[in-house]
């Protein structure tokens, strides 16, 4: 069994040795640390939609603006 790769970052780097070994062998250990796998999981999706939610924003306020223009064009010319 391989170490989770969240565990494996710079904040724990100088710990590798000593998280391998309790992760191995400490199941109390092992649980605590699942679950900030599980949690950072959860944070790279919540990240993702919000980026997702952003763009798709962005992309509908840009078309609201060009149907409005459209659609004070669409008047005006009519109005001639």
């Amino acid at each position: 069994m391989s170490l989770p790769k969240d565990l494996q970052n710079e904040k724990f780097a100088q710990y590798m040795e000593s998280i391998t070994v309790f992760y191995l062998a400490d199941d109390r250990f092992k649980m605590i640390c699942d679950e900030y796998c599980s949690i950072k999981e959860n944070v790279r999706k919540i990240k993702k939609k919000i980026d997702e939610d952003f763009s798709s924003r962005v992309e509908n306020e840009n078309l609201s603006a060009e149907l409005e223009e459209e659609i004070l064009i669409y008047i005006l010319n009519r109005m001639e």
